[in-house]
């Protein structure tokens, strides 16, 4: 349920209400898509998208990582914000964490359920696996999916210090299996999806798929595996109940190929439902790349240099968003949550702090962006911020040396996306402001801040016998 809160109406509300699908993966880099330059994947179908639509090349991610990506995304808040820059005592939340997103927070399932929307969501959630935490509780009226990341389960490199317990799988709040073939869950999580758009196809609805790949151990389905070489093939063949982690990078290309079959699947769907002109869908990620490539990017999953938390990510709404566009402007996941509540005339909570804006204007070529700067975080700690073109490292771990020694930079985006020639000695008085905005704005996060929520001896989901 909702709390009873003070709440401001959307900027306007489309009329009709416009469907909202958010297609998520993880751990999918810049340059792992055809249309942001990856040579080594092939994907039609969001490169068609991207034509009918729009690339947004400067969109950033909450945090570069799993767990605090997904808290901004949902709540439309930094994750430091409401205490979800961290796990509890690991950098994500795991199998039978006591930590989840509070109930208290409004997600965007949350708030586009009020205003009358159908919510479903079929994939990875990774906020809370405690019953309090779960999807049903945080707005969604359907799920099925995992509760955690795919790895968090006894093959795991690391599980003799882990002690993970059997992956569940659930349906709704009920454990459904244990130990899902991980090969087949991107074509079940599609299958799902698709069913929901025509069963609510006369309704306005929010369909949320948060694909687990291609986070490590890289999963593809049987179908794709055919088209792998032979001695890949063979190899699988004998990977037996351990999870070959090494073995399956060499699927990287195949699995982005399966998430691209699901996207057309999505699409075509819509269209087969005559909600194709209805629909707005956005194609993005978590996070930077840990098998993937984030050229020309620098930095990876983890890292607060732009190949951590810039993301490719296309936006697609027939008749609405203009196709074929390119749009460089800064604009974040966190934005999702008024922007949808504005086309939805959804009520936006007024008793807190959105770090969110709404960028509708930007997206159909009206307005610039409305952030005056972007902070990057990695778990709590605030480690740059970007002006415009310029972006400001307060200490770039370089390695001089055996050690690596927190420097301080400046690059200009602009001309130097890769952040490779530091001119922080050529800008003082920029610098000076830059690094004062960034600790005002820490004052202020501390200040307006909300507490995760807590369970007492909290317990791993297992399967119910009859």
């Amino acid at each position: 349920m909702i709390p009873s809160l003070a709440f401001a109406a959307g900027a306007f509300a489309a009329d009709p209400q416009p469907n909202f699908v958010v297609i998520y993966t993880d751990d999918q880099g810049y340059a792992d898509l055809s249309c942001f330059g990856g040579k080594h994947v092939e994907t039609p179908r969001i490169d068609e998208m991207a034509r009918e639509g729009a690339r947004l090349t400067s969109f950033y991610m909450g945090a570069p990582l799993c767990t605090p990506s997904r808290a901004a995304l949902m709540t439309g808040c930094y994750p430091k914000r409401i205490d979800m820059a961290y796990g509890d005592d690991f950098s994500v939340l795991l199998a039978a964490d006591r930590k989840g997103l509070h109930p208290d927070e409004i997600t965007m399932a949350e708030m586009l359920k009020e205003a009358g929307y159908t919510t479903g969501m079929f994939g990875k959630w990774h906020l809370g696996d405690q019953p309090d935490f779960l999807p049903t509780r945080q707005g969604f009226d359907e799920f099925f999916g995992l509760p955690y990341s795919h790895d968090i389960h006894p093959s795991h490199p690391r599980q003799n210090h882990f002690q993970f317990p059997p992956l569940p799988l659930l349906e709704g709040e009920q454990v459904v299996e244990v130990g899902p073939d991980p090969d087949t869950l991107t074509k079940r999580f599609t299958e799902r999806a698709v069913d929901f758009i025509g069963e609510h196809k006369d309704e306005p609805f929010f369909l949320y798929i948060p694909h687990p790949i291609p986070h490590a151990p890289l999963a593809v389905s049987e179908e794709f595996l055919k088209m792998a070489p032979d001695v890949v093939r063979e190899q699988m063949a004998q990977e037996g109940p351990d999870i070959d982690y090494g073995l399956r990078r060499k699927l990287f290309s195949l699995a982005i190929s399966e998430i691209d079959w699901s996207v057309g699947q999505v699409l075509d769907a819509l269209k087969e439902n005559g909600l194709d002109e209805k629909t707005v869908v956005i194609f993005s990620s978590d996070n930077g790349p840990a098998a993937g490539k984030a050229h020309p990017l620098s930095g990876r999953k983890g890292s607060t240099l732009e190949g951590g938390s810039r993301v490719p990510t296309v936006i697609r709404w027939p008749g609405k968003i203009p196709s074929g566009q390119s749009i460089d402007e800064i604009l974040t996941a966190m934005d999702l949550f008024p922007t949808f509540a504005g086309l939805a005339g959804a009520k936006i909570p007024t008793d807190r702090v959105i770090d969110g804006k709404d960028v509708w204007p930007v997206l159909i070529g009206q307005a610039e962006s409305p952030h005056e700067a972007f902070f990057y975080y990695r778990d709590n700690d605030l480690k740059a911020v970007r002006v415009g073109e310029w972006k400001y490292h307060l200490g770039l771990p370089q390695k001089q040396g055996s050690k690596a020694t927190p420097v301080s930079a400046l690059y200009n985006l602009a001309q130097d996306v890769g952040e490779k020639e530091n001119v922080i000695a050529d800008h003082p008085e920029l610098v000076a402001g830059m690094k004062a905005r960034a600790e005002k704005f820490e004052r202020e996060l501390i200040e307006n801040s909300r507490p995760a929520a807590f369970v007492e001896a909290p317990r791993a989901l297992e399967l119910k016998s009859e």
